[in-house]
């Protein structure tokens, strides 16, 4: 408002100065100055309505799942597109920290502009019984992304992470079949990591609030094999302008995945993932 109000104030002085010395020979100056300041003017509340569209938002979608799927790769090749803004780290509100209340949520997520879509990763909403409800009281349009895979393979690699943490804190875990299988030979139900891999149990769960058009169901299986054609349905999904191509991913031969590129720099995921 000063800076509005001193060239308003300078406005006016420097045309007093002007028809103050009566002469015609000033006209074209005077045409260049107010030009001049009438673009200052436009610059200046182009700069205002940007700092006011610069804010935190709720999420427009949410990767809800699944653990050991490929949340972190999706996570990481979005975050690629320059309108997508992805909170760091994981999140999880609707699961553990819903009591911390919306004020808290919305603090967690980054600055975006109205053009860009806020993003969260938080791979336990998928199983937990809550969250579909939890979403939707937030915002019944939220998008709502899930990476699946082969279940049995996300069940190994579930496992697996478990067990080379603890073995690395020195803990005991037990052996894969004591817990995958129980004493009769049946699939443990009760082990969390074989009801992660029942995906329709807990999809009728999200599909009592979210008709199914507002979920995609990313194959992580593709996702690895190759990258493109399912960013580009996500793309599509999310409904921003399209910008991934064949160049934004590379394959490594020494990890035997593809990696990720963007304009000099490129990244590879952890060996942990």
């Amino acid at each position: 408002v000063s800076f509005i109000y001193f060239q308003h104030t300078h406005y006016r002085w420097c045309v007093a100065g002007f028809y103050g010395t009566g002469g015609t020979q000033n006209n074209s100056k005077f045409q260049r100055l107010h030009g001049l300041m009438r673009q200052a003017e436009i610059d200046h509340s182009n700069s205002l309505d940007s700092v006011s569209n610069y804010t935190r938002r709720y999420p427009q979608a949410i990767i809800i799942g699944v653990r050991k799927a490929g949340t972190r790769a999706l996570l990481a090749i979005l975050d690629m597109h320059p309108d997508v803004v992805t909170a760091k780290p994981e999140v999880h509100f609707f699961d553990e920290n819903y009591t911390r209340g919306l004020h808290w949520y919305l603090q967690q997520m980054p600055y975006s502009y109205t053009h860009q879509i806020t993003m969260e990763k938080s791979p336990k909403y998928f199983i937990t019984k809550e969250c579909p409800q939890r979403i939707y009281s937030m915002n019944r349009t939220v998008k709502i992304l899930l990476i699946v895979r082969d279940p049995v393979d996300r069940l190994i690699s579930d496992y697996t992470q478990v067990s080379e943490t603890k073995r690395q804190r020195g803990k005991f875990h037990e052996v894969f079949e004591t817990m995958a299988f129980d004493e009769w030979g049946n699939v443990n139900g009760n082990y969390r990591a074989v009801r992660t891999s029942i995906y329709s149990k807990h999809m009728s769960d999200w599909l009592a609030y979210f008709p199914l058009p507002q979920i995609h169901v990313i194959d992580g299986d593709a996702l690895v094999r190759n990258p493109l054609p399912e960013i580009k349905r996500v793309e599509k999904f999310l409904e921003l302008k399209s910008w991934f191509t064949e160049d934004n991913f590379y394959y490594n031969s020494t990890r035997g995945f593809y990696c990720l590129r963007k304009d000099a720099s490129s990244r590879c995921l952890s060996e942990s993932k």
